[in-house]
């Protein structure tokens, strides 16, 4: 217990409980300070649960502005024939099949250098080493080694950004005299005929004069893969063959919106087929029905008003953190009214979606796939239209600068704060209310301590003083 000047408040003196009696006390001081604290509790579990609207109808709005696309439903599935093609199929594609030859596949030229102890001087004679890499256009990149050893000109090439070649050190055991040999493994890092290139030992001057050491054309040096592009042909056969050429493996736009992955030549036709994915198309529209009733689910959740009993017996009725809220019944109509009302006359029932007496929405697959396939141009403009209000109705509401709830949720959020102000003052006082108690009970106890002592006194100096004899 707290004390004044060491010593204890409870009543030794009087027999008071002045603990007790001071906590009582106080927790009368404190109500004020406890409403405030249930406020800042209740308002608390408001702003998170407008927070997760907020998110939550962020998220929608994010949907229905991809949802919204003109294209969004333009989904295309694709099969083959054969593993050895496959395809991909963009928004601008278009239904039906084709047969294509894949020829040949794109590949990475792969060069081996005669076996060598050392990097081979240039044909000019020149002793310091240099390195000269030959593009397939004509262009020369001049790689200059620390020395003539094989590590020195792997390691040099392999640090050039612009050589577009890598090398690897390979072992090619000793020649007659026992001297450990290599070869070098030249790739190019990219494929297609564009990454051929040409090795020699000079520099790009020497190229030019003619005096350098071509070293994939020298004795015992090889090319294993020639640089190739890739190529297919349509119409095989026939007067209309046409031969397409790519530097990697796969074609793009070989049909519009079609892009074709070759990875092995046959001299096979192979079919491949394009066919609109209509369950794609299908989940875009019911993944948006789904979001918006996820909303107003939890909406209608926040805002149901539960009736209970007390301790005592006693009806409770208690509402959620929405229960007569505005701004969130507002957001919730605006959000019905997008997905709900007619466009350019035509109800969205048409395509499926349709709003039930709870309020909540519901979709049709069977309605929206029979739309999609008598009418796709239409069902994709209902349906982008639809997904446009609900995203503007959305950023309305939900927007993170100018958002209705987002200034709700500031609103409350200031008002949090302004009440852990008062809270934080409330605590200041409070101490000093119970400082000042404490010292007055402690005084209540020394004066009458003072007065028990006093009383002894005199009780003890009236049994000294002598009888008075009145006589008999």
């Amino acid at each position: 217990m707290a004390s004044v000047s060491g010593l204890g408040v409870d009543g030794l003196v009087s027999g008071l409980d002045t603990t007790s009696l001071i906590n009582s006390l106080m927790t009368a001081e404190a109500e004020p300070q406890t409403q405030l604290k249930t406020q800042v509790t209740n308002t608390q579990t408001t702003i998170t649960a407008l927070q997760g609207l907020n998110t939550q109808i962020a998220s929608l709005t994010t949907l229905a502005t991809t949802s919204k696309s003109s294209t969004s439903l333009s989904l295309f599935t694709t099969t083959s024939s054969s593993a050895n093609a496959t395809a991909t199929a963009g928004t601008n594609a278009t239904a039906g099949t084709f047969d294509v030859v894949v020829n040949q596949v794109a590949q990475a030229k792969v060069g081996v250098s005669a076996a060598m102890s050392t990097w081979p001087a240039s044909g000019s004679g020149s002793t310091t080493p240099a390195v000269t890499i030959v593009k397939a256009d004509g262009t020369k990149v001049d790689v200059t080694p620390s020395s003539n050893s094989i590590d020195a000109i792997v390691t040099a090439i392999n640090a050039s950004s612009t050589a577009g070649v890598k090398a690897l050190k390979v072992a090619a055991g000793t020649d007659s005299s026992g001297t450990a040999q290599y070869r070098i493994q030249l790739q190019s890092t990219t494929t297609g005929a564009q990454s051929d290139f040409q090795i020699y030992s000079g520099t790009s001057s020497d190229v030019d004069a003619g005096t350098a050491t071509n070293i994939l054309t020298a004795t015992g040096a090889a090319v294993i893969k020639p640089a190739q592009d890739a190529q297919v042909t349509l119409y095989a056969g026939t007067a209309a063959e046409q031969k397409i050429s790519s530097s990697t493996n796969t074609f793009s736009d070989l049909l519009p919106g079609v892009n074709l992955t070759v990875n092995k030549a046959s001299t096979d036709s192979i079919t491949v087929g394009v066919a609109q994915d209509t369950a794609g198309a299908t989940a875009v529209a019911s993944g948006l029905v789904s979001a918006l009733n996820g909303v107003f689910a939890l909406i209608s959740t926040k805002s149901a008003v539960v009736n209970s009993t007390d301790s005592s017996g006693n009806k409770v009725v208690s509402g959620g953190p929405f229960t007569g809220d505005s701004t969130v019944r507002g957001a919730n109509d605006a959000l019905v009214s997008a997905a709900s009302m007619p466009i350019n006359g035509h109800s969205p029932s048409e395509i499926g979606i349709s709003i039930n007496k709870d309020g909540t929405l519901d979709f049709d697959q069977d309605k929206f796939q029979t739309a999609l396939a008598s009418d796709p141009a239409g069902t994709q403009s209902m349906l982008s239209a639809l997904a446009s209000r609900v995203a503007d109705a959305g950023t309305q509401i939900s927007d993170k600068y100018s958002g209705q709830l987002t200034g709700v949720i500031t609103g409350q959020q200031s008002m949090v704060d302004t009440m852990n102000d008062q809270i934080s003052q409330w605590d200041i006082r409070l101490a000093a209310r119970r400082t000042a108690l404490e010292a007055q009970y402690s005084n209540l106890e020394v004066q009458l301590s003072q007065l028990n002592s006093q009383s002894s006194s005199l009780t003890s100096g009236l049994a000294s003083v002598p009888a008075v004899y009145t006589g008999a």
